[in-house]
Formats: C-alpha cells, sequence, structure tokens
C-alpha cells in the first residue's frame, strides 16, 4: 500500500465528495418537488393528466440514468440546448429519481383511509387544504422508509455523471488512476468516501424515520 498516494489523493478525491454531495442534495430537493407535481397528475381525475404521469414515469424509469444524462448532455446540443456538465447531472438525477419517488408519493397518499377526505369535506375543507393539512403530513411515515432507500440509491448512482466529464469522487478517482497508475490505493479510498457519505445519508434518514414514528 502506497502511503504517499494516498495522502496525494485524498484532497483530490475529498473535493471530488463535495461535487458528489452537492449533486446528491440538489437532485433529491428538485426530484421530491417535481415528484409531487407528477403524483398529483396521476391521482388526478383530469386523464389528460393521468396520462402524462403514466407517460413520464414509463419513460424514465424505463431507460437507464446513463443513457438520459447522454441525451441531455451530449444530445441536445444538437437541437441548440447547451448544458454545462454539473447543470446537465442535476437535471438529470433529477428527472430520474423523481419517477421512483412519483410512485412511491403515489402509493403513501392513496394509501390514507378515504374517510380522512370525507371529515375533511365536512370540516368545509377544499381538496388542496384537505391533502396539504391532512393527507401529506399523515402520509410522510409511509413515504419516509422507500424513499430514504431511494436516496442512498441516487448517491451511489451520481458516479454515472463521470460519464458526461462531471467532477464527482468517481470522476476525480480515474483521474488521480491514470496519472498514478495505483488501482487499489485510489479506488480503495473513494470506496471508504463513498461508504462515509453513504452512512450518514442512513443514520440521518434513520433518525428521520424514528422521528416521525413517535408523532
Amino acid at each position: 500500500m502506497d502511503v504517499t498516494t494516498l495522502k496525494k489523493a485524498f484532497p483530490i478525491l475529498l473535493k471530488g465528495s463535495v461535487t458528489t454531495i452537492e449533486l446528491t442534495l440538489m437532485s433529491i430537493a428538485f426530484g421530491t418537488l417535481l415528484a409531487f407535481v407528477i403524483s398529483f397528475c396521476k391521482i388526478s381525475k383530469i386523464k389528460s393528466l393521468n396520462k402524462f404521469g403514466d407517460l413520464y414515469t414509463w419513460l424514465f424509469r424505463g431507460t437507464p440514468l446513463l443513457i438520459q444524462l447522454f441525451v441531455i448532455y451530449y444530445g441536445l446540443p444538437q437541437i441548440g440546448i447547451k448544458f454545462t456538465s454539473f447543470t446537465a447531472a442535476v437535471i438529470g438525477l433529477t428527472i430520474n429519481i423523481s419517477a421512483y419517488i412519483t410512485e412511491i408519493i403515489r402509493a403513501a397518499i392513496q394509501s390514507i383511509d378515504k374517510g380522512q377526505w370525507e371529515a375533511s369535506k365536512a370540516l368545509g375543507m377544499n381538496y388542496w387544504q384537505t391533502m396539504f393539512l391532512i393527507i401529506i403530513p399523515q402520509s410522510i411515515k409511509r413515504m419516509l422508509p422507500p424513499m430514504s432507500n431511494e436516496f442512498i440509491a441516487l448517491l451511489k448512482d451520481t458516479s454515472l455523471v463521470s460519464a458526461i466529464s462531471m467532477g464527482d469522487l468517481m470522476r476525480k478517482s480515474q483521474l488521480v488512476y491514470t496519472a498514478t497508475y495505483k488501482p487499489l490505493e485510489v479506488f480503495l479510498l473513494a470506496t471508504i468516501l463513498y461508504l462515509m457519505m453513504t452512512t450518514v445519508f442512513t443514520t440521518s434518514f434513520k433518525a428521520l424515520e424514528n422521528k416521525f414514528a413517535f408523532e
């Protein structure tokens, strides 16, 4: 084990880890917001919105994330739409994760007893008041466990953005390996950094789940 290589590689890979965390947090935030919108489309009584929601989840769950990234970063410039690698990565990860979270949110919302809707209606609440004040707060407990799994998977999937020259942890690892030809040291260190990040995310979501479990 070459300690010198580890010392030189660590700050470079740490910088890549920061980029990975930024990508993950931004994609989680935007993806969750987008997923709520698509979920409302899927449970809407308007057929056109239902079909749009179904098409969205079918398309982005049914195609590989890597292909989606390639289309956004390499394909769209052919029609005059250009993004930086960071922006393309955020868009690709957001779209992909939102398609999966949509089904989680939809299932959680529809699992709430219909009596809640009837009681809210009796109190004079409209659809959106009932949704945001009664239904969603109750469904959060059911959303969190599967959503936390998706978020952890997203963090690991960020490694795919190295294919569009994004300077994440995986890309930095590849560059350092190319310069040093020390695969064991470089990729072992990258593995440890990924494990540290996933552990922090897992612990945070577990604490959040426990908090809602007692409310």
